[in-house]
């Protein structure tokens, strides 16, 4: 009985035994195999004698078209020079053997030389490994190398106002603006736990080896963003920009069936690695999220699909068109101020008629119309994974007059961000549904293991019969509207619509007469929409009307994505 008891004892101390040793085993290997670089880059820090933490950061990946990840923020290695002015024999031999290899300003270190009983002063950083290794091979006295790191940025100013930068906020290092921010807390690393002994990290903790507490949550992101559409999107926003010499000019290109952005800027941009240049803070925020505009006529094809779905009209219902219409003390007036007669709803968006959707708005009646305007979300932010986003203004749709709802049918009295404005877009062509846009898809952590990032299902707006209704009606605006039919491409139906929107005084009372938003988008093809694109400039100079600005930039961009991603032809 007692050598049974004792027997039972030495198995469970070893079966406990084995379980620690396996524990221990998973441990090393998480230490020295999947974070041996990062422990190798802390030991130099600890051991090289470095006379401060080696910055470290988590990595932004962009993912190309192939499903290849490559860097939209990483880490850049190099060295810092600095120099102990009580070795420095000949400031002015040292300075000019210096110069000669990295650039100094002369005044700055001389004055630094002459600090006496000072051991350490910092005269050049960022300097690359080959220039370090001239520095070193002149075995200067009084010169010291440290090994440095800091945040790079491969593509400089791509995608600048969207990525976002680190910098300091006073005394803490942080992300500041775009996904840098809204990821601080994946992307930051706990300078305190930098130089952790090895064999303390071993051990400690060792049970979440096993089991996640959840409190590691240091890693790198994964994007939605494709550099290859990036480039092409922002190349096309600055030809746009300088030919019109607008104040800004912005786009989005994203997949309206799963909300995935493959690119979204702002120009101007700014370089993410020489940021410090920017004499206006302004340009770092990211007015697609931050700032609201009334985008006039694209609007339009919404308030058709809202008539469409309500039952209200169908493609073929008719109005009579005087070019104008008399309501609450004021005149609405087509762009023209002149009259069609009897119309089609089909020409109403071919002819971004004003009294047409004002029509289709007094035929469903205004609270049916308001019902469809407040699912479409306007006044609610998207819940895009970056920081600052604000929402649309729609206190005109609780108004008791009609005049505000007419005016809210072409986009006007209505202001929503850029990206509010594409989610609702976005259910014209999906079957009808409000996505959800978002940046980042999975979250790799530095302790192992990767996480999908979710975001809410969709919600419908839309009946898939109307989708494809409206979705056929703005082919046929492309097909023979827009530029008389000249745009019309062949073997892909695009479903597109521009929108020219004055710009409202800063009194809120009218609209200036010659200052407009310019606006643009379309999806393709247009009955299982692989892409949306949406355009907009502000004040662009001596043109009126959208289809002159920004007509090409959006053609040249869809023949883009269908070409760069061999999308099959759908006629």
């Amino acid at each position: 009985m007692i050598r049974g008891s004792i027997l039972f004892r030495v198995r469970i101390l070893t079966a406990l035994l084995l379980a620690v040793a396996v524990l221990l085993i998973v441990r090393l290997y998480l230490v020295q195999v999947s974070n041996g670089k990062e422990y190798a880059e802390k030991a130099e820090g600890q051991y090289v004698g470095s006379v401060k933490n080696i910055f470290d950061r988590g990595t932004i990946y962009f993912t190309t078209k192939d499903g290849e990840r490559v860097s939209a923020a990483t880490l850049k290695v190099g060295y810092t020079v600095a120099i102990n002015p009580d070795f420095i024999e000949d400031a002015e031999k040292t300075y000019q053997a210096l110069n000669a290899i990295v650039s100094i300003d002369k005044e700055d270190f001389l004055k630094r030389a002459e600090k006496k009983g000072d051991p350490y002063e910092e005269i050049a950083k960022r300097v690359s490994e080959k220039d370090a290794e001239k520095i070193r091979a002149l075995s200067l006295k009084g010169i010291q190398l440290y090994r440095d790191q800091w945040r790079y940025y491969p593509g400089d100013e791509l995608l600048s106002r969207t990525i976002g930068f680190v910098a300091y906020k006073e005394d803490t290092l942080g992300g500041r603006y775009g996904l840098e921010r809204s990821y601080e807390e994946v992307l930051s690393r706990d300078s305190d736990n930098l130089f952790v002994n090895f064999f303390a990290e071993i051990f400690e903790n060792f049970g979440s080896v096993v089991f996640d507490s959840g409190e590691n949550k240091e890693g790198h992101i994964v994007t939605t963003l494709e550099p290859s559409v990036a480039r092409a999107l922002e190349s096309n926003l600055k030809s746009a920009h300088d030919t019109y010499q607008s104040k800004e000019t912005g786009g989005i290109v994203i997949n309206p069936q799963t909300g995935a952005i493959y690119a979204m800027s702002v120009y101007p941009g700014f370089n993410l690695n020489d940021f410090s240049e920017v004499t206006d803070p302004r340009v770092f925020n990211n007015p697609l999220v931050e700032q609201v505009h009334e985008m006039g006529s694209i609007i339009k094809p919404l308030t058709v699909a809202a008539g469409l779905d309500a039952g209200a009209i169908t493609p073929e219902s008719t109005y009579y068109d005087p070019g104008f219409l008399e309501m609450s003390g004021y005149t609405i007036y087509n762009f023209d101020k002149k009259g069609r007669g009897q119309v089609s709803m089909q020409e109403v968006l071919n002819q971004s008629l004003n009294t047409g959707v004002a029509h289709i708005v007094k035929t469903m009646g205004r609270s049916s119309f308001r019902a469809y305007f407040k699912a479409l979300a306007f006044d609610q932010k998207t819940g895009i994974d970056l920081p600052g986003e604000t929402s649309g203004l729609t206190a005109n749709l609780e108004s008791p007059r009609d005049l505000e709802y007419a005016t809210a049918s072409f986009g006007q009295g209505i202001a929503m961000t850029p990206l509010e404005t594409v989610r609702a877009l976005s259910a014209l062509g999906n079957g009808g549904e409000l996505i959800t846009p978002h940046l980042v898809t999975d979250i790799m952590y530095d302790s192992g293991g990767e996480k999908k990032v979710e975001f809410g299902a969709p919600t419908r707006v839309f009946s898939e019969k109307t989708s494809e209704e409206i979705s056929r009606m703005l082919v046929e605006v492309v097909d023979t509207a827009l530029a008389g039919g000249k745009e019309k491409m062949d073997r892909y139906t695009i479903a597109a619509k521009t929108g020219t929107a004055q710009i409202a005084l800063p009194n809120g009372k009218g609209y200036y007469d010659d200052r407009y938003l310019h606006s643009f988008f379309g999806y393709f093809p247009a009955f299982d929409p692989k892409f949306l694109v949406f355009l907009y400039t502000v004040e662009p100079q001596n043109v009126e009307y959208a289809s002159q600005t920004l007509t090409r930039p959006f053609m040249d961009l869809a023949k883009f994505l269908l070409n760069y991603y061999d999308v099959p032809p759908d006629r």
